[in-house]
């Protein structure tokens, strides 16, 4: 099969290093790729958003499936138009993928099909909302309402935070005509998890849970960013609650998808907060994670081409999904200064001693110069990726390969999955 993946950064790299693998791909295209995507797949200069350009090349190259990883080009309606084409494309469509791209829509079907998340409202005027935070007091949850890459929630700590959070937003313009819209919740407490799920529309097979590190410093401190790093699984996320979470929370949503004439194919990612009170969502994502696909691909013992297929298919409960034992870690290296102001075009060095050190080094902003050398090319650079029996070997392993790499300006948190893994997390 020829495969084009949509994408570019550390997550694309783990679906086409992934793919790769599986004898069912015979060419592998990545659109528009990055230089660490290159060494196993072949990078096309499209923009990831550019739905038109990308259906065209699909057709002209006679392209056989089409893997849309990001979660842009979902909310723009791209698997809409390359079925339109006639071309099979993995992830939901532009009517489904809006559980992602309005947090208000998401949080509406919550209240209506009684699945369980954090009290709120939602507002379009900044008087309004100004006044409601001064009510809730603080600590509080300011959410904008569209896509902002990850950035766009604050947890506020005090009301004056809250309302500064709100007036760049819904004043300011901070993540344009996504924050004009903002959703305003309560703020809920206990450790945090996230489930990915591979739905078919009517089914849904939960991967291994995971925790993503969102803080740009050490001790979750500093701005949120895309993501510092990632481990897999959760030892939280315990047998007895993940049944709780199947009958709850996942398959009532897809139901509710569903019942709401948006049949959800694709990955769905929940973000959960275990509270107190029981588990109860944090936010819906409408694709694979970052960096949580780096270590949990890292983990699938089945081909993830099959795995698509059925997806698009309807035929998820005919496959058996398959776990390696054990636990992986995700270290991010990011530029200096990740996630506000950042310089790029330095050369790394260390790539390949890191993987002699036994991890897997995707690539999420980089790319090559005249002379081969690799670059710095983004804020989140690169994702050091190690395997092990249990989290604590991982996480030894992820910093101990992270360690042979240097860039100028190299920023990276030093705790990652360290917390756990100190526990004796398995």
């Amino acid at each position: 099969m020829k495969v084009l993946v949509v994408g570019g950064g550390g997550r694309e790299h783990a679906i086409c290093w992934k793919l790769a693998q599986s004898p069912k791909v015979t060419e592998l295209y990545c659109a528009p790729g990055n230089a660490g995507i290159a060494q196993v797949a072949q990078c096309v200069p499209i923009k990831a958003t550019d739905v038109d350009a990308m259906v065209a090349y699909a057709k002209e190259n006679a392209v056989d499936f089409v893997m849309v990883a990001p979660d842009d080009p979902l909310a723009l309606g791209m698997v809409d138009a390359l079925e339109a084409a006639g071309i099979p494309a993995f992830g939901p469509r532009a009517n489904a993928a809006i559980i992602e791209a309005s947090k208000a829509f998401s949080k509406e079907l919550m209240k209506k099909y009684r699945i369980p998340t954090a009290k709120y409202e939602t507002f379009t005027d900044l008087s309004a909302a100004l006044r409601y935070v001064e009510e809730q007091g603080a600590p509080i949850v300011v959410k904008a309402d569209g896509l902002a890459l990850g950035k766009g929630v604050t947890v506020a700590a005090t009301v004056a935070e809250a309302q500064e959070a709100l007036r760049d937003m819904m004043e300011g313009g901070k993540f344009g005509k996504s924050g004009a819209t903002v959703v305003i919740e309560a703020c809920m407490t206990g450790p945090e998890v996230t489930v990915l799920a591979f739905c078919d529309g009517k089914h849904v097979v939960p991967m291994l849970s995971s925790q993503d590190h969102k803080r740009a410093f050490d001790g979750d401190q500093g701005p949120n960013t895309g993501g510092m790093g990632a481990f897999c699984p959760s030892p939280h996320y315990t047998p007895a609650l993940a049944e709780r979470c199947m009958e709850e929370i996942f398959l009532p949503t897809v139901r509710a998808m569903e019942a709401e004439g948006r049949p959800f194919k694709g990955v769905l990612y929940f973000g959960l907060m275990l509270t107190p009170d029981g588990p109860r969502v944090v936010e819906y994502n409408a694709r694979f994670g970052d960096p949580e696909t780096q270590p949990l691909l890292s983990m699938l013992d089945t081909d993830l081409m099959d795995i698509l297929e059925a997806c698009v298919n309807g035929t998820l409960d005919q496959i058996d999904i398959r776990w390696r034992p054990g636990a992986a870690c995700c270290v991010v290296l990011a530029s200096g200064g990740y996630p506000v102001r950042y310089q790029s075009g330095f050369p790394i060095s260390g790539l390949e001693e890191a993987a002699k050190a036994g991890a897997t080094v995707f690539h999420a902003g980089t790319k090559r110069d005249e002379n081969g050398t690799y670059l710095t090319a983004g804020g989140r650079v690169l994702g050091v990726t190690a395997t092990a029996a249990d989290l604590p070997e991982a996480v030894r392993n992820a910093y101990a390969a992270a360690a042979r790499i240097h860039f100028n300006d190299v920023h990276f948190r030093h705790d990652i999955g360290q917390k756990i893994a100190a526990e004796g997390g398995n």
